[in-house]
């Protein structure tokens, strides 16, 4: 049986410079399918900035908000007080951090509005202190350097988590199964069907549906044995196995796997392992603040030379090089934005209408 079609939600949409459009407008626009659907606005929301100004997103368009963080504090005592609050969020998401948005999530929350987040959205929620012994999502490239930052939380490379009052997802496709969870607690699964059809999607994924694809069609690799052995691997990265451990895990000789990841891998088993450790410690160098030598240790090197020195054969440049890239970036994006903000030209904000 539905729900009484009575229910009504308001939403802030809180907007960190460089979001990801895709989550954004996959879960605003779930919910205007639902108004549509329902023939009225049961869902409202509103777009905010920590100072009131339009914010640009990583794919370079910039979006006028309707309220600033001052506004929105002076709302969670009055009749404009939302029920819900996402942060979204994106790349470079490690170079906000920002005390008076800490602190006016934690006073959200305390107040009994639900808090959530989008993409990389719980690495503020997580800086906010909010996430501590919480389940909470993260895109599955930002996992490994969140878990390095917050050794405290419990994440997950899930499409999206609910802990009481606590939604988070990992962006992507992923923030329109978690609005229709949301869709579905209020007024239930026939709504929630109406909105997939005219979103033109055949299923509603559940939360621990995987975010990437499987290895088999990832690497396009049919054998077991092998993907067996690749899983056993990216599980132990911190402190890598042996060869002589992972034969024994897999029930092959030492020969039989040389031979298997010679056939369908083109390189030797300690070579692929290298591999992945060397991708890992990327995304650590590019998503984290880590030293240099504590990223090593967490992808299983003994020493920062040893570290270097495999990274600049596989990636042509130091573990140093890659990390001031990335400040350079991030330097570059902080310029553009101030540019793009001189520029003026106003951007209408989202409509609110069906």
């Amino acid at each position: 049986m539905n729900k009484p079609l009575t229910k009504k939600r308001s939403l802030v949409f809180f907007l960190v410079p460089n979001f990801s459009m895709l989550p954004f407008s996959a879960a605003i626009e779930t919910l205007r399918i639902a108004n549509r659907m329902l023939g009225y606005e049961a869902y409202t929301w509103r777009l905010a900035s920590s100072d009131g100004e339009k914010v640009l997103s990583s794919s370079g368009i910039a979006l006028e908000v309707n309220s600033s963080l001052a506004d929105e504090r002076k709302f969670l005592g009055g009749e404009n007080r939302p029920s819900m609050v996402l942060v979204c969020s994106g790349i470079y998401v490690e170079d906000f951090n920002n005390k008076s948005v800490n602190a006016w999530l934690r006073e959200v929350y305390n107040r009994g509005v639900a808090v959530g987040s989008l993409c990389t959205g719980a690495h503020v929620l997580a800086s906010a202190g909010l996430l501590t012994g919480k389940r909470c999502a993260i895109h599955w490239e930002n996992l490994p350097g969140f878990s390095e930052s917050f050794p405290q939380v419990d994440v997950y490379a899930d499409l999206y988590e609910i802990d009481s009052n606590i939604y988070t997802c990992a962006g992507g496709t992923a923030s329109l199964d978690m609005m229709l969870n949301l869709i579905d607690q209020d007024f239930g699964e026939n709504l929630v069907n109406r909105v997939c059809e005219q979103a033109l999607t055949d299923r509603v994924r559940g939360p621990h549906d995987r975010q990437r694809l499987p290895l088999r069609a990832r690497l396009g690799v049919q054998n077991a044995k092998v993907l067996s052995i690749i899983e056993l691997m990216e599980a132990n990265l911190a402190e890598p196995l042996s060869l002589l451990e992972i034969a024994e895990g897999a029930d092959l000789s030492r020969r039989q796997i040389e031979r298997l990841f010679r056939q369908e891998m083109g390189r030797s088993p300690a070579r692929y392992y290298l591999e992945i450790r060397l991708d890992r410690a990327r995304h650590l160098l590019i998503q984290s603040s880590m030293p240099v030598v504590e990223v090593a240790v967490a992808c299983g090197f003994v020493s920062a030379s040893h570290f270097s020195k495999c990274y600049r054969e596989l990636y042509n440049r130091s573990p140093q090089q890659e990390r001031a890239d990335r400040k350079r970036r991030c330097k570059w994006r902080g310029k553009d934005r101030h540019k793009d903000q001189s520029k003026g030209g106003a951007i209408r904000p989202f409509s609110f209408c069906l």
